[in-house]
């Protein structure tokens, strides 16, 4: 059975979805293209949307794909690859967009597993995809490997040699760096993409190459140097202190809340991008807690962007 190949290597940001501080919560879509080449000038050349960090499993179907179409039209401009995770809903609206992340020139495709009717077994993950897999035909297809949230916990090395020759556009798996690891040692022929910003030391220690990371939203400069430790073009004290670094900014980020609510506040209180508040059940941090972040980010050496602050608060 004939594979699609697929080259890609280093970071992939999961970018965060705007969102506009009003009544409805309707989606910023103007905010895409200075969102893409603030991205590209800081040397992000991956772009994931629809991801944990872009509340993906949050929004409608249509405004998935609203906000998908957005980004594929930008990074035509500033050639970035796009990823799109098309999981978290039923299989029909899977299914729907797999095909509409394919139709609008998606790069590669991301898919959580079915979050009601879990897969319990290698066997049945392998089918959910495979089903997939048909709806994007042209596209390689990722699985999404988030045991702590989704509760779907198979064993990935024995997925990677289950899908082979079943799912010819399957092209790897996302997940920690424990289970790449195993992953790995099982088939090495899959591409692993690692998540977890304050593993990333171990994972170019051990050989990982590739890393979707909510930190490279506004933090690139201390991943860009592991990646190149990775590349044996950096020595170990210095990556230990950029590892250090972004393990010091995270802990003074979520102090103040859930990952997605935390991390959005710092995107924009150090960038010039307004992310807006998060989808309901998230909630906008307090003020304090707003204002604090911003002391506390402050003290580590970032500069913040007091303009988006008084939008928040």
């Amino acid at each position: 059975m004939k594979t699609i190949s697929f080259s890609y290597k280093g970071l992939i940001v999961p970018v965060f979805t705007p969102i506009n501080n009003n009544e409805s919560r309707s989606l910023n879509l103007s905010i895409v293209p200075d969102y893409a080449r603030y991205l590209k000038s800081k040397k992000i050349n991956g772009i994931l949307v629809n991801g944990s960090t872009g509340e993906g499993t949050s929004l409608t179907v249509e405004e998935r794909k609203s906000i998908t179409e957005a980004w594929a039209s930008t990074v035509k401009e500033t050639s970035q690859h796009l990823m799109v995770q098309v999981g978290g809903a039923p299989l029909k609206d899977v299914e729907q967009l797999a095909t509409h992340a394919e139709n609008i020139g998606a790069d590669s495709i991301l898919c959580l597993p079915e979050l009601y009717f879990k897969p319990t077994t290698v066997c049945e993950l392998t089918e959910y995809l495979r089903l997939v897999g048909e709806s994007a035909p042209k596209t390689p297809l990722f699985y999404y490997d988030f045991p702590k949230a989704s509760n779907v916990n198979v064993d990935m090395g024995q997925l990677l040699k289950s899908a082979s020759g079943k799912i010819p556009t399957f092209a790897g798996i996302k997940t920690d760096l424990e289970r790449a690891v195993h992953a790995k040692q099982v088939n090495d022929n899959y591409n692993l993409f690692l998540a977890g910003d304050m593993m990333m030391l171990s994972g170019c220690a051990v050989g990982m190459e590739s890393y979707i990371m909510t930190t490279l939203n506004f933090l690139q400069e201390p991943a860009l140097e592991l990646i190149e430790f990775g590349k044996g073009n950096v020595d170990l004290t210095s990556a230990r202190k950029s590892q250090e670094y972004i393990n010091k900014v995270i802990n003074e980020i979520t102090r103040y809340g859930s990952w997605v609510s935390t991390m959005k506040i710092a995107m924009s209180i150090t960038t010039d991008l307004f992310m807006g508040p998060p989808r309901a059940p998230l909630k906008l941090l307090s003020q304090e807690s707003i204002e604090a972040m911003n002391k506390g980010l402050t003290n580590l050496g970032i500069e913040t962007n007091k303009t988006a602050l008084l939008k928040m608060l």
